[in-house]
């Protein structure tokens, strides 16, 4: 295993739901809605429905067989959360602190939590904030959210920099520059944000997404696809602080057992509308 090509495959209290509007647009694909902060300063940007190519070209470097190019249409709007999920975050909602980078702060990232782990968040938070709106991102709504409108490897384009993502500065893209290893997760939104407003699509953490991990059923244009209907892993997309720029890709999937609890792992949630 290298480290460019990262492949894991292990064959409270009842509170007011009180949201707050953003005071201006957000930089999101729907400058009709204005992002919204919910009761422990979770953020999230509006992402409208549109149609998108997931994996976009069969000839980009450094693409692996299972990014099969298909056509994805999401049929419904939804509301993704600019950061991933942080430390603080996890312990308004949860009263612990998982990560093994604790001496790391609030505002960074939580990490070493398992697919189990991040559900049973989810399942808290909803219960807290009286809504059943809140849950992991799908493989395609998280990929639509990170192109952000854009056909290139990442959503900088077609290069990757440490000032723009925290990764391993060691291993960059093909035929681009190499920059900074930090060795560690920092905090979230400490470097650059996509089109639409999200921070750290690319690196820091790899982030949980809610479809179990197989081939792409058809190349056939379909909407709102989910992923297959059961498996032994669970999808990870994103890259993070310990991996190489090729796999922090827009395209780039992985797949782990639900279980597994790395101290690269993290999530961040999308929330629906009218839940």
């Amino acid at each position: 295993m290298t480290k460019n090509c990262f492949r894991i495959l292990f064959i409270p209290l009842m509170v007011m739901t009180f949201l707050m509007i953003g005071c201006g647009g957000g930089d999101n694909n729907n400058n009709n809605e204005l992002p919204i902060t919910n009761t422990i300063g979770m953020t999230f940007n509006y992402i409208s429905p549109g149609t998108f190519t997931m994996s976009i070209s069969p000839f980009e470097l450094g693409r692996i067989d299972d990014e099969t190019q298909r056509q994805v249409t999401l049929t419904s709007g939804y509301y993704m959360q600019t950061t991933e999920v942080t430390q603080g975050q996890w312990w308004q909602v949860m009263g612990t602190d998982p990560s093994s980078f604790d001496d790391c702060g609030d505002n960074c990232p939580v990490e070493t939590v398992s697919w189990d782990e991040a559900q049973a968040f989810i399942e808290e938070l909803n219960r807290r904030e009286a809504t059943n709106g809140y849950r992991l991102p799908t493989e395609a709504q998280w990929e639509y959210a990170c192109r952000a409108g854009t056909t290139t490897p990442f959503s900088f384009g077609e290069c990757l920099s440490t000032s723009q993502a925290n990764y391993d500065g060691d291993y960059p893209y093909t035929g681009c520059s190499s920059g900074t290893y930090r060795k560690t997760p920092i905090a979230v939104a400490s470097l650059g944000k996509n089109a639409w407003g999200l921070y750290d699509m690319h690196g820091n953490v790899w982030e949980w997404c809610s479809d179990w991990y197989g081939s792409y059923s058809s190349a056939v244009p379909r909407p709102d696809p989910e992923g297959p209907t059961s498996g032994n892993y669970r999808v990870i997309r994103g890259g993070s602080w310990n991996i190489g720029a090729r796999s922090c890709r827009s395209a780039n999937r992985n797949g782990v057992t639900p279980d597994y609890r790395p101290y690269d792992l993290g999530f961040r949630v999308v929330m629906l509308p009218g839940q």
